[in-house]
């Protein structure tokens, strides 16, 4: 017998009276000398914070009241979510001499009923009184929630020589040490592949759920002045961060389900059948036709320069004014390859840099006069945020100089005080 739980049923008819010779008579509770094995073991890992964990058993009733002890030592069971039931429940039909509170909606009579559960006090331990209206060998089911089966995601990713396309595999890590052994069980993490594994103690397990083919990478090269890494010794220049966006949606060969939070390794094929490490990010949780994010590092061939150029206040009326301010970004790609660079700003940070910190939103408007970029290639994020898309040329061949891409943006920070 294991040593977590254990199942074991007491068959009496509604109360039991042993009689030992030489010794007083006594009342108690009276279990199987038996343990009926697990038949069948499932555990569902969807939740992050409660597993859920079905067995079967099959357990011999005797007609009339049979008394169940289920009962476990060590094992971090809830005892509030245990539940018992009868796997293709025995049915007949009903007559005159059932109670109307047995009768189900299409007149039957269920013939096996739990009809009292009872906590032995100072016991990890409940006891079941279970009505047969004859013996049966039933199939039960018991489910229940148990703590420290804990389950954490993580993904490989492999993107081809060209970036063009990745391979993303999601891993399941399951740990157990709840203090008990299931065995073969099947295990559902909510989503994706169903496995049967043996779950032992104290054990930890890493399964394969899933893995999307030809998956199409979008690399973006976004230039932040405010959340950005300074580069040494130069003021007005911040790096340039990488970044793979995976879309999850069927266009874009995913969409089959959420995906989970979890550490994603990056890799890169060499071109020469092997694969280098390029770095590891943590990917959001991230539903269908949403897309995750994964930073891969600072561009080092692709340089911003910002600067203001003109900042001034433009008085309304009273004490107010609007702030009217130019930028300046000067930027170079050395790479051989075209790029688009995306340049984020927060309006909240430039005006609380200029008009002193406020607990409100920014009233923000570019411009045309002054902005040399399109309405197309400006982006309003959010209330806060524009981001301007800017597309660069590849790097000329040889020993050419890279001629510099200017860009200003022209703006009115608005109704300040």
């Amino acid at each position: 017998m294991h040593k977590g739980t254990r199942f074991i049923a007491a068959l009496v008819a509604c109360a039991a009276i042993i009689c030992l010779t030489g010794a007083r008579s006594a009342t108690a509770r009276i279990k199987l000398v038996t343990l009926p094995v697990r038949e069948r073991v499932e555990i569902q890992l969807d939740n992050a914070n409660a597993t859920l964990v079905e067995e079967e058993r099959i357990v011999t009733l005797l007609e009339g009241t049979n008394k169940i002890d289920f009962s476990w030592s060590n094992t971090a069971i809830d005892k509030g979510t245990i539940r018992f039931r009868v796997v293709d429940m025995p049915l007949r039909k009903g007559t005159n001499k059932d109670h109307t509170s047995l009768l189900r909606p299409d007149g039957q009579v269920e013939m096996i009923r739990v009809i009292n559960v009872a906590y032995p006090p100072g016991e990890n331990a409940l006891l079941w009184e279970v009505f047969a209206e004859k013996p049966f060998a039933a199939r039960v089911r018991i489910s229940y929630l148990i703590s420290n089966l804990t389950r954490s995601f993580n993904y490989r990713a492999v993107a081809e020589h060209d970036e063009s396309t990745l391979t993303l595999r999601e891993y399941v890590r399951l740990g157990n040490f709840s203090g008990e052994e299931f065995g073969d069980s099947g295990i559902w993490a909510g989503f994706g592949e169903y496995f049967h594994r043996e779950i032992g103690m104290n054990e930890a397990k890493e399964l394969l759920i899933w893995k999307f083919l030809n998956v199409p990478i979008e690399k973006t090269y976004t230039f932040d002045w405010w959340t950005g890494q300074h580069v040494p010794e130069q003021r007005e220049q911040r790096y340039v961060e990488m970044r793979y966006v995976l879309h999850n949606d069927e266009e874009h060969q995913m969409g089959e389900f959420p995906l989970q939070f979890g550490k994603v390794r990056i890799f890169q094929k060499d071109g020469r059948g092997g694969e280098a490490f390029i770095g590891e990010d943590w990917g959001r949780f991230t539903p269908i036709d949403d897309e995750m994010k994964l930073y891969l590092g600072l561009a080092r061939d692709v340089v911003v320069k910002r600067k203001v150029t003109q900042n001034r206040r433009r008085k309304v009326h009273g004490n107010l004014y609007h702030q009217e301010i130019t930028l300046k970004y000067t930027i170079e790609n050395f790479k051989s390859d075209p790029v688009t660079l995306d340049i984020n700003e927060d309006m909240n940070r430039l005006r609380d840099s200029f008009c002193e910190h406020k607990d409100r939103t920014a009233q923000w408007e570019i411009v045309p006069k002054g902005t040399s970029i399109g309405k197309k290639q400006i982006e309003r994020k959010d209330a806060r945020t524009a981001i301007f898309h800017v597309p660069l040329e590849a790097a000329p061949e040889g020993e050419a100089e890279v001629e510099p891409v200017e860009v200003t943006v022209h703006m009115f920070l608005r109704n300040e005080w």
